[in-house]
């Protein structure tokens, strides 16, 4: 069973990862309309692994008898810059993401939450990946500066990656993955 403190602080989780999906999803509309294909693609593929973030967690919840609660949401921006302030922002988001999974971490070893602390440890791993893709992706886009050709190419390449990860998330929520 859920203290009251831990299941608080993972529906706040909840909201975030929600509040993610859809900040991501509408980064992926405006890239589309900007006619950038392979990075509309990889963002709404990243807007779909964090909602299956949200549903793990809500999943869980529901598991050790608490009730994971479904957010209202905010609407997230709705244009943006450039592709760089796109993913400069995407890069401080997931570290803030971050911190709050350490936060959240901190709550179940001071609850003394073992099983949760344990579930948490796949944010936690999760994280050190999302924020070293975006720390990536950064460092490429500063790589092309104000070059067409390589924006191009660079758009291609994320339409590339975008497939890669969406044989991973497949294989996650078609059995082949872990429960959670």
């Amino acid at each position: 069973m859920l203290s009251a403190k831990v299941s608080s602080a993972l529906n706040k989780q909840i909201e975030l990862e929600a509040s993610s999906s859809q900040y991501y999803l509408s980064m992926a509309s405006w890239a589309e309309t900007q006619g950038l294909n392979g990075v509309s693609t990889f963002l709404y593929e990243h807007a779909d692994e964090e909602r299956m973030h949200m549903l793990k967690l809500i999943k869980f919840i529901n598991e050790r008898g608490g009730h994971g609660i479904v957010p209202a949401l905010k609407q997230p921006p709705v244009a943006f810059k450039s592709v760089k302030v796109v993913f400069e922002e995407i890069l401080k988001h997931e570290i803030m993401v971050t911190n709050e999974i350490n936060n959240l971490v901190e709550i179940t070893l001071k609850e003394k939450d073992y099983t949760t602390h344990n579930f948490l440890q796949w944010y936690v791993s999760e994280q050190i990946e999302e924020e070293a893709l975006a720390r990536q992706i950064v460092d490429k886009i500063k790589l092309i500066g104000d070059d067409k050709s390589g924006l191009y190419f660079f758009d291609r390449d994320l339409e590339a990656l975008a497939a890669k990860s969406k044989s991973g998330i497949d294989r996650v929520t078609k059995g082949g993955g872990e429960k959670y």
